[in-house]
C-alpha cells in the first residue's frame, strides 16, 4: 500500500522551487538542509520519479517537478484557506494578516493608516512585507501573502480586487525651473522626463499616465527609488511625475525640486487590495480596506476615495 505525500513535503518541495536554493528552502521551512533533502527524497520515492535535478552549483526541475510543484500549490493554498475559514468563522476581525505593499506606497501610506487600523481593528495583527509588485504577485499565489496593497492595475492572474482611493501624480522640475502655479498637459517636454527603473509598477503606470497625455519618457535614464529621482531632478538632469502621496509626505520638501499639479487631465494611479479569490476572509480584507478609505477620505482632498 502506498502513502500520499505529506504536507510537509509539499512545502519542502514548494520552497525549493522559490528559493532554487536548498539551504534557503531549508530556513524558509525551519529545518535542516538534511531534513529537508531527505524529505525531498522521500516524496521522489513515494511518487517513484525524479522531481529535481542536484548539482553542486545549480537545482533544476525536471518537467514532471515543475507540475508536481503547480498542484503542490493548489493543495497547500486550499488547506491553509480551510484553516482560515475556521479562523474566520469565530471572529473575522481577529488574527493575524500578512499584508504586502510596494516601495512606492509603504513609506507614505503607512504612516497615516498603522494608527488607525490599530483603533478599528485591535485584535488584527499585521505582519508586513515590503517588495516590488511582481513579488508579491507570486507571494500571494503561493499563499505566503494574504493580500497586496498595490498601485492598479496590475495583472497579478486570478484574484479579488478592492480599489481605494486614486492618487494623482504631479510634476517635478529643479528648483527655480517650471511654472508657479501648475502645468498643462500638453506643456510636458518627454525629452526631459525620468522614471523609475523596470520592475517598479509605479514606472508602468506613469508611461501609462504619459500615454494618456499624449507623451513618452526618456528610458535611458532611470532611478532605482523615488528618492533617487528626485535627487536627479534636483540635479538638473531632468523632470518626473510624483505620486501626490510622497509629495504630501514630504518627499519633495527641501530637496531642491520644485512640484507642480497638472491644471487640465489629472493622470493617477488607483491604489487598492488584491488577495486570492479562494481565500475565505474576503470579510477581513475588506474592513481593513474600509479602514484605509476612511482614513484617506478625511486625510487630504487631493486624494479622492475609488468607488
Amino acid at each position: 500500500m502506498s502513502f500520499p505525500p505529506t504536507l510537509k513535503q509539499l512545502r519542502y518541495l514548494v520552497a525549493l522551487h522559490r528559493t532554487n536554493h536548498f539551504g534557503k528552502a531549508a530556513d524558509a521551512c525551519h529545518v535542516t538542509q538534511s531534513t529537508l533533502s531527505a524529505g525531498l527524497q522521500e516524496l521522489e520515492n513515494l511518487l517513484g520519479t525524479q522531481l529535481v535535478e542536484r548539482t553542486k552549483r545549480s537545482v533544476m526541475f525536471t518537467a514532471l517537478g515543475e507540475e508536481v510543484v503547480r498542484r503542490a500549490l493548489v493543495i497547500l493554498n486550499d488547506v491553509d484557506d480551510l484553516t482560515d475559514m475556521a479562523a474566520a468563522a469565530k471572529d473575522p476581525l481577529k488574527g493575524i494578516v500578512r499584508l504586502g505593499i510596494i516601495p512606492t506606497i509603504a513609506p507614505f501610506l503607512l504612516p497615516k493608516i498603522m494608527p488607525e487600523i490599530r483603533n478599528a481593528l485591535p485584535d488584527l495583527e499585521l505582519h508586513l512585507r515590503e517588495d516590488k509588485s511582481a513579488e508579491l504577485c507570486e507571494l500571494i499565489k503561493t499563499g505566503e501573502l494574504d493580500l497586496v496593497l498595490f498601485a492598479l492595475p496590475f495583472a497579478c492572474g486570478d484574484v479579488a480586487e478592492m480599489p481605494l482611493f486614486h492618487d494623482p501624480f504631479l510634476v517635478a522640475f529643479p528648483a527655480g525651473e517650471g511654472p508657479e502655479n501648475g502645468i498643462n498637459s500638453t506643456e510636458l517636454d518627454e525629452s526631459r522626463l525620468m522614471l523609475l527603473e523596470e520592475g517598479h509598477c509605479l514606472r508602468e503606470h506613469a508611461l501609462e499616465a504619459c500615454q494618456l497625455l499624449g507623451r513618452g519618457a526618456r528610458r535611458e535614464l532611470s532611478g532605482t527609488s523615488l528618492n533617487t529621482i528626485v535627487q536627479m531632478v534636483a540635479a538638473g538632469h531632468g523632470i518626473t511625475l510624483l505620486p501626490g502621496m510622497a509629495v504630501e509626505a514630504g518627499l519633495a520638501e527641501g530637496a531642491g525640486v520644485h512640484v507642480v499639479p497638472f491644471k487640465d487631465m489629472v493622470p493617477t494611479r488607483t491604489i487598492g487590495l488584491i488577495w486570492r479569490k479562494t481565500n475565505p476572509r474576503a470579510k477581513t480584507f475588506e474592513a481593513l480596506g474600509n479602514v484605509i478609505k476612511k482614513v484617506m477620505h478625511h486625510h487630504g482632498e487631493n486624494l479622492a476615495c475609488a468607488s
